[in-house]
């Protein structure tokens, strides 16, 4: 796995703020602008492969929904960040994915370096 590409994923990861999520896709667009590659399948790798150390349940697929095999913990995390979720039966339950419209995160617009034109 590309180490570059491994760390600017989790960094990218870590900055996404308590209650705020990106989509798989979307780290991958922010990524492509500043390396130039990657797609959202190799975010995935990087998450499951190495997001262990990072708030991986602030990242979520295209339909709002965590990652299947940890979906309960990372529910459970969204709802105690305050992260707008949907879908939940009943007055006490939690949401079953993130209202992407509320809850999505764009870093902020990254300045062009003292080169550019």
């Amino acid at each position: 796995m590309d180490e570059e590409y491994l760390e600017e994923v989790l960094d990218l990861v870590d900055a996404i703020p308590a209650g705020r999520v990106m989509t798989y896709g979307d780290v991958a667009a922010v990524l492509r602008e500043i390396l130039g590659r990657g797609g959202a399948r190799q975010v995935g790798q990087v998450m499951a492969r190495a997001g262990g150390g990072v708030p991986w349940w602030r990242v979520v697929n295209a339909a709002g929904e965590p990652p299947a095999r940890h979906r309960a913990e990372a529910l459970r995390r969204l709802h105690e960040e305050g992260c707008p979720l949907r879908g939940g039966a009943g007055p006490d339950a939690v949401g079953e994915r993130v209202d992407l419209r509320e809850a999505r995160w764009s870093p902020p617009v990254l300045s062009p370096g003292p080169d550019a034109s």
